[in-house]
């Protein structure tokens, strides 16, 4: 029986690397001569640290068109509040991947309100939908990528 999952990854070296060249920019760049500006990764937790909060704003627009280059979608990204230690502002930025329950909740009963010959199950961080044809499925996969969700979705595994 053909099938697929629906999962929501992140390439987290894309992401590094994308993080080393939104280094390299920040030393390049005239407007961050002689401040204290940088990211730093813990995991999935991006923290950044500048001066000021217009920096804060600059570095989040260096480091989200630095991932959209690599390939990596902006709209797993979850961003914090601004918070002010002394003379330095920060900001962390998460990653986010992985489906969780509500989000698969949500895709489970868009398929089946959809009425197509398919059934979808959630198996921890993943959809796997099955249906007898491939283009029960085909149609199924449109239809999510035609679906305002507030995380990318990949599909994956698909099995003839």
């Amino acid at each position: 029986m053909p099938s697929f999952d629906v999962v929501s990854e992140v390439d987290f070296q894309e992401v590094t690397n994308a993080l080393d060249q939104a280094r390299r920019e920040l030393t390049t760049r005239y407007d961050f001569r002689g401040v204290e500006a940088s990211y730093e990764r813990a995991d999935d937790v991006i923290t950044m640290s500048a001066d000021a909060e217009i920096q804060l704003q600059q570095m989040l627009d260096i480091l989200q068109s630095k991932l959209n280059r690599r390939g990596v979608d902006i709209s797993c990204l979850e961003i914090g509040e601004v918070t002010k230690l002394g003379k330095q502002v920060k900001q962390k930025v998460t990653v986010r991947q992985g489906l969780d329950k509500d989000l698969s909740r949500k895709i489970v009963k868009m398929i089946k309100d959809k009425k197509l010959k398919v059934q979808a199950a959630i198996q921890g961080e993943k959809v796997r939908v099955t249906g007898k044809k491939r283009d029960d499925l085909q149609k199924t996969i449109a239809m999510l990528k035609e679906a305002e969700l507030d995380m990318p979705l990949q599909f994956n595994n698909f099995r003839d």
